[in-house]
């Protein structure tokens, strides 16, 4: 608690969600005093560098905006103009534990709601124009100071033939040069422009999804489609002789409507869905077992030594006593449960401190898990 007042600048975590949450701006000083950052740099270049990193290279070139997705080489990054161009890192917290450390002080946002940590590194003038986000989002300024201008306008309108989602008109409503340690909390569909005031701008951006209603329901349909069955066939031994061979009759339309009425769900079927749905792996998400294939026994030997650890790509997620890990139901023994929700609340496990026979019930449980590398015994 303490950690989250600091970080929302003496509001209660219910008094932010209350008041700011989905709803206006907020800037914070100082929200981590004198944050430096979790990398150099030079590091944030190198991971640019890396195959699993999803990295991009914005510039702004006589007013034209440009765009290349990496990864990167060093001679690409070294032959980089002194100004006006942008290095940003998606999913750091997929590759750095300490990422995670620093997500972990949003805690008071739920974990299905998060995205990921963005990193950007912005000599003088680099900025990735006025635009406007979908979600929810924490600027989080490490080193170098970036200048903030924003507006609540109605005009979303989008530069064309631009492959960024730059806004064609941008007003400044309010505006900050944000220094190391301070934070805006930013809701979605605010227009925003931020620039780099120096030559060492470092930005930490913590996204939280907001999924498109098109984007919930396309999912639940296939979801329905995955696992609904439904018996019977068409029927129609009352057909009397049409008109028209190629017209389609208004019977048969009245027929599959019936027939589609036995598509039913409830807030189960929902619930399902959802577990599923948020904890599924970015698409680019890879996964590197720690141990060797072994016996139950051995495992259950190993949690009495070591803790439990959720791997920085997984999404461990529960309701109630359903829980769902990397796109997949579990099933959990209720003499677990318990312990399975605080491995899902703080993503690690004291295992120690538990009996032997729950170790084993845990072993049993995440033995699949372990081995696919969604999880890890360190």
């Amino acid at each position: 608690m303490n950690n989250s007042l600091a970080l929302l600048n003496q509001l209660t975590p219910s008094e932010f969600l209350a008041e700011y949450w989905q709803k206006k701006p907020l800037l914070i000083r100082q929200a981590i005093p004198n944050f430096q950052g979790l990398l150099t740099p030079n590091e944030l270049a190198g991971l640019a560098c890396e195959e699993e990193a999803q990295s991009r290279i914005v510039q702004n070139i006589d007013d034209t905006w440009h765009l290349t997705h990496g990864p990167f080489d060093e001679d690409t990054l070294t032959s980089l103009p002194e100004k006006n161009w942008t290095l940003l890192v998606q999913c750091v917290n997929h590759h750095l534990p300490e990422a995670a450390e620093l997500l972990s002080q949003f805690n008071f946002i739920p974990h299905a709601r998060l995205d990921d940590l963005m990193i950007s590194y912005a000599p003088t003038g680099g900025s990735v124009g006025p635009h406007m986000d979908s979600y929810d989002v924490f600027l989080l300024q490490g080193s170098g100071k970036r200048r903030w201008k924003i507006n609540a306008q109605p005009d979303l309108t989008l530069v064309e033939d631009v492959p960024l989602r730059i806004l064609k008109q941008f007003t400044a409503e309010q505006e900050w040069v944000l220094a190391p340690g301070d934070m805006l909390y930013l809701p979605p569909n605010i227009a925003h422009h931020g620039v780099s005031e120096d030559d060492d701008c470092m930005t930490y951006s913590i996204g939280f999804r907001v999924p498109k209603t098109q984007e919930l329901i396309q999912g639940f349909l296939d979801h329905l489609q995955d696992t609904i069955q439904v018996d019977g066939l068409y029927e129609d031994a009352d057909l009397r002789l049409q008109q028209h061979p190629a017209a389609i009759s208004d019977d048969m339309i009245g027929k599959v409507a019936t027939m589609l009425k036995a598509i039913t769900w409830n807030k189960a079927t929902v619930s399902d869905f959802l577990g599923r749905y948020l904890t599924e792996p970015k698409p680019d998400a890879l996964f590197e077992p720690s141990i060797e294939e072994t016996e139950i026994d051995a495992l259950a030997e190993l949690l009495a030594e070591q803790s439990l650890w959720i791997d920085l790509k997984s999404q461990l997620l529960f309701n109630h006593e359903h829980f769902y890990i990397n796109g997949e139901p579990l099933t959990v023994p209720a003499n677990i449960q318990q312990a399975v929700r605080e491995l899902a609340d703080k993503r690690c496990l004291a295992t120690f401190n538990l009996n032997l026979q729950q170790r084993l019930s845990l072993a049993n449980t995440f033995y699949t898990a372990l081995m696919a590398g969604y999880l890890h015994i360190e």
